[in-house]
């Protein structure tokens, strides 16, 4: 048999295993899945006991009690179990910081000042270009029960655009880019001084909206000096129009209180990230509708300008009517903490709706994600059934689906597990 000959039918053969594992893998999808016998968290505030979830072609398509199951349906056995929404981690460094101490496998972390430009604003960076889609975190997540994450930049007066990503096993493109501008105000964002940091977020929003009237004058240099680059300004058009979220890091009381002046100010759509002291604000932040992302085990006085911090902040949001999101504030390896997350917020006064809100419809509506968040039919096949209750420590994410494909179960810590359990014993 000649070279060529046997190289065709090598390619012939390696093109007809693609496209088997193609039909294989569009099979899986297609095929329905029905979960019968389960404890369905429909949404916060809807459950149903004894209910079947029928999942086909990527969406929900049914949920209740007696419902018929589809011919020739993968059926999940869900007695004794629970089966919600995939939850949503809103503040992630997710596929953007692989080891932290490591330069080169962290991106879209910015010091206080670019070395290149001698600023602070980096609102043209796009959280998308800096995505690994095989960062060890992603199936780690995933495997927690995570099904989305907002991938978050950081650092700087002005970070940049996050990006909502599926965690879906072969993911490489975001569901949504950019998701929000993610900002900071504090002493530490304004040359030691928190009212410089929010003259400077002011300064940059004017110099956008003068960079849109006439940009032709930018290019001309025919306009004052701007604290910000071109690209820059171009980005935070949609900010200042109110259509992309202003996700403002704020600790303090004082810095939460000047957020929502400028919010006021500017009528921008924004979002307060941290808030250790944000239940002081809480009747303000509930009047005005403006979320706060919190980390409620971040109940330390870290800082010395926001002391004021107590376990149950994130409860006394809540009662007051302020939307709170839970959230591991950035770090990739406490993702898979999110429900450890939430039922500390439970043990510390969250109501179990409030908590399953906090990590599912709530992000969903910050960000944009429709279709995300709830079992309801029509919404996509996000979801995950669990061992038990989600927001007990001894409960495990036993089936996860992102788009109506059940997810692979191997990561990283999983094949570390399975080598070293091989290993013979130490002499």
């Amino acid at each position: 048999m000649s070279r060529a000959r046997r190289a065709g039918m090598v390619g012939g053969a390696l093109v007809a295993a693609l496209v088997a594992m193609a039909t294989a893998a569009a099979v899986a999808v297609a095929e329905p899945i029905a979960i019968v016998g389960a404890k369905v968290l429909v949404r916060p505030g809807e459950t149903l006991d004894g209910a079947t979830v029928i999942v086909d072609r990527g969406v929900i398509t049914a949920v209740g009690v007696g419902v018929a199951v589809p011919a020739g349906a993968r059926i999940i056995d869900g007695t004794g179990k629970q089966v919600s929404a995939g939850f949503i981690e809103a503040g992630s460094g997710v596929g953007l910081v692989g080891v932290a101490l490591e330069a080169v496998d962290v991106d879209g972390r910015f010091g206080d000042r670019d070395p290149i430009h001698d600023d602070r604003v980096h609102a043209a960076y796009q959280a998308r270009d800096g995505w690994d889609p095989g960062a060890v975190a992603i199936p780690i997540s995933r495997a927690a029960g995570v099904t989305a994450v907002i991938a978050a930049p950081a650092g700087g007066l002005i970070a940049g655009q996050s990006a909502a990503y599926s965690l879906g096993d072969g993911v490489r493109e975001p569901l949504r880019s950019p998701a929000a501008m993610e900002a900071a105000l504090g002493a530490g964002a304004g040359d030691g001084s928190r009212g410089r940091a929010i003259e400077l977020v002011r300064e940059v929003l004017d110099d956008a909206r003068a960079y849109a009237a006439d940009p032709a004058a930018y290019e001309r240099n025919a306009r004052r000096t701007m604290i910000a680059d071109r690209l820059d300004l171009v980005a935070l058009g949609p900010v200042r129009r109110g259509t992309l979220p202003l996700i403002i890091d704020a600790r303090a009381e004082a810095d939460i209180r000047a957020a929502l002046r400028l919010a006021a100010e500017q009528k921008l759509t924004i979002a307060i990230a941290g808030g250790a002291e944000a239940w002081r604000v809480a009747p303000e932040l509930a009047a005005a509708r403006v979320p706060v992302l919190i980390d409620p085990v971040d109940n330390l006085p870290a800082r010395l300008d926001a002391i004021d911090v107590r376990d149950d902040a994130i409860a006394i949001l809540a009662r007051a009517g302020v939307p709170v999101v839970i959230t591991s504030l950035g770090d990739p390896m406490r993702t898979r903490t999110l429900r450890q997350l939430a039922g500390i917020a439970i043990a510390n006064g969250l109501t179990r709706d409030q908590a399953l809100a906090a990590v599912t419809t709530a992000p969903a509506a910050l960000y944009g994600l429709t279709g995300r968040g709830a079992l309801t039919r029509g919404a996509v096949a996000d979801l995950v059934v669990w061992s038990g209750d989600p927001f007990e420590l001894a409960t495990a994410a036993e089936v996860v689906i992102i788009g109506g494909a059940v997810q692979p179960r191997r990561d990283h810590q999983t094949r570390l597990l399975d080598r070293y359990r091989r290993l013979p014993p130490a002499p």
